[in-house]
């Protein structure tokens, strides 16, 4: 009888844990997912100011000598 019990209760913690395994996976990709757009709206932007600022700074200074 006390056998039975602790093997119920070992089951019971399984499911458990498992069902705690899935959520934390979940939670993990969320945060994945979370990291990578926010870098992506951070670097990409710098990169193409990389390319934008001196085509500006050309167009200004070449307006400016031209007067």
């Amino acid at each position: 009888m006390e056998t039975d019990d602790i093997i119920k209760k070992l089951e019971a913690q399984e499911a458990k844990i498992n069902a705690i395994y899935q959520s934390v996976e979940k939670t993990r990709k969320y945060f994945l997912i979370t990291l990578i757009v926010s870098a992506a709206f951070i670097i990409l932007p710098l990169i193409a100011l990389m390319f934008v600022i001196p085509s500006f700074l050309k167009t200004i200074t070449g307006s400016g000598l031209g007067l």
